[in-house]
């Protein structure tokens, strides 16, 4: 099954508006053109939104649920008691785990932590882990980035005597576990802002107990230091898991990325030297999505995210230098479990799935269940659909899946609709995972299936979309544009790259297939005295379409500057391209 065309829609504009915006905030109209887009009509909200400064997040206290957990931890702390962190294993509750940790060593408590490994355990709190911890004589566990569901685990917990402090910002049951529980969007309050990532309840409860060691809002240097070095975890956190970068989420990374080209903890800066971000000039959001966080989560996947937490909290520059490198190793092992995937996964969607089916479910003994998740990411991209890939096993009673969505379907609701035969499923609406007995896989992609049809109009799901900010020719991409777009960054979600539309370009030369495996293609484009580079990623299986339509093209891209051997050029990242001299909007 071929990828779906996607439909391009531009933006529409208001002239009047954009030149109001730009002169009240005396801001280039490319600026105002694109917090209009966003949104962002207010000057005053405009400007927060540009400037983000860190006076601009909410107090910690006000979260959810944090008075009581400062009271009660800060009262274990005192006491010192037996604690343990016990986080997700995945960016977010990495990071997360590790900032709270830092705190604790900064109070001068050495606490425990506790990460699940992923293929053996799954998500979250788990019974047995409980059991584990209470045995080994663990009085306090404070979850990050997990636990608000686990209502069985709280009342275990209860029973053997442990304080539960759940810090959590996933989607709730009807009801609350048995614990103290910190959430920016618990039932019956109204913090301001309700998308904060793990890492960043954790950054507020981190901040909030220094506080309150202090006695005063003003912290002491050394505790200040420790949470701006905690705002780099956290930003890595943040970006990773692909909360929205609005509001608090866009002021800590912000400032995070600041930090953390500046003065990054020595874990980060081990992170940053092996993915071989360069020392010259501003880390970006994207360095975090595309770099380091991937080989954060390598380790989740693959089952050792301990290692992780130890090299974000090492104060040994060898031990983070040497774990950095294992994540390297980690990463290009699942980047080629993962290509194995994508390439059997599409074999059986042409194999098992006719291109009317308005959602994917597919299953394979040789997949790897710590990469299903990232896999369906892609087939999402492929197809346009719903996609919940299980990965089988010999022999096995119970087998995992993860799944991915698209805006318009919710798909911890479809699970939902499907519980009589999971065994057990959790998440939101673009990300779930669920396991499955084998025997019921086919009824299970039958029902789930049945619910997408009935879900969509004329029972398909709409084919994906491409928003563009702007048409722009190649002449107005200037040095001058790209530093005026670089001050919406942080880009990420809910805050896109700007992206633009290029239309009646010709190709020039011929398109080169680039990278190790040739996945890549790398082209030349005029338009009238303007000729540029474009780099399409993973699109050689394009290139015949690309020079159909007598070497005429429009593209869908995204500006950036390259920089080689001490020269820098403007060129073109594509995001999609039409075949053709006009552009087809939808």
């Amino acid at each position: 099954m071929s990828a779906i065309p996607k439909v391009w829609h531009l933006v529409p504009h208001d002239r009047e508006a954009i030149e109001r915006l730009a002169t009240q905030m005396n801001a280039s109209p490319v600026v105002a053109q694109l917090l209009l887009n966003r949104g962002l009509a207010d000057p005053k909200l405009a400007r927060r939104f540009l400037d983000a400064p860190l006076t601009g997040l909410h107090p910690p206290i006000s979260l959810p649920g944090m008075p009581e957990a400062v009271e009660r931890l800060y009262s274990a702390i005192t006491a010192k008691k037996k604690i343990c962190i016990y986080g997700d294993y995945d960016a977010d509750g990495v990071t997360g785990t590790a900032i709270l940790l830092g705190l604790l060593q900064q109070l001068d408590l050495q606490a425990e932590f506790y990460v699940p490994n992923r293929l053996e355990e799954g998500y979250g709190l788990n019974l047995e882990a409980i059991r584990q911890l209470h045995s080994g004589g663990t009085e306090v566990i404070v979850t990050v980035d997990c636990g608000i569901a686990s209502l069985e685990e709280a009342d275990e917990a209860k029973r053997l005597g442990i304080e539960l402090i759940v810090t959590d910002h996933h989607e709730m049951k009807d009801r609350l576990p048995d614990a103290i529980c910190v959430h920016p969007r618990l039932p019956g309050t109204n913090y301001p802002f309700g998308g904060l990532s793990g890492a960043g309840v954790a950054f507020k409860l981190a901040w909030a107990l220094a506080v309150r060691h202090c006695g005063s809002e003003k912290v002491t240097e050394r505790l200040r230091n420790y949470l701006l070095d905690a705002l780099c975890l956290a930003t890595l956190g943040l970006v990773a898991d692909v909360v929205p970068l609005q509001d608090e989420n866009r002021i800590l990374v912000r400032c995070g990325l600041v930090r953390m080209r500046e003065k990054p903890p020595l874990g980060i800066q081990a992170l940053i030297e092996s993915a071989k971000i360069s020392a010259e000039g501003p880390i970006k959001a994207a360095d975090i999505g595309f770099k380091l966080a991937p080989r954060i989560n390598a380790a989740g996947r693959l089952g050792c995210a301990r290692l992780v937490v130890e090299m974000l909290t090492t104060s040994n520059p060898v031990k983070a230098r040497e774990v950095a490198e294992f994540l390297e190793a980690q990463n290009s092992q699942r980047q080629t479990i993962e290509r194995k995937m994508v390439q059997q996964a599409r074999e059986l969607l042409d194999k098992d799935h006719s291109p009317d089916s308005p959602a994917i479910v597919l299953a394979h003994a040789d997949w790897h269940p710590g990469v299903v998740g990232i896999v369906a990411g892609r087939m999402v991209e492929h197809t346009g659909k719903p996609v919940i890939l299980f990965a089988l096993k010999p022999d096995a009673d119970v087998v995992t899946g993860s799944g991915r969505s698209i805006a318009s379907f919710e798909l911890h609701e479809a699970l939902k609709t499907c519980d009589d035969l999971l065994v057990g499923h959790g998440g939101h609406a673009m990300a779930a995972g669920a396991k499955i007995r084998p025997e019921n896989i086919d009824a299970f992609r039958e029902r789930f299936q049945a619910y997408a049809a009935k879900h969509f109009p004329q029972g398909l799901a709409p084919p994906p979309s491409l928003r563009f900010d702007a048409e722009v020719p190649l002449s107005a991409l200037t040095f001058g544009l790209l530093n005026d777009l670089d001050k919406l960054e942080p880009y990420g979600a809910e805050n896109p790259r700007p992206r633009f539309l290029a239309g009646g370009l010709e190709i020039v030369g011929e398109p080169k297939k680039m990278g190790k495996e040739e996945r890549h293609l790398g082209f030349f484009v005029k338009q009238g005295g303007t000729k540029m580079r474009a780099v399409g990623w993973n699109m050689t299986e394009r290139i015949e379409e690309l020079v159909s339509a007598e070497r005429k093209v429009c593209v869908a891209f995204t500006p950036k500057i390259n920089e080689w051997q001490g020269r820098r050029s403007i060129e073109l990242e594509i995001n999609d391209f039409q075949a053709g001299a006009e552009a087809r909007l939808g």
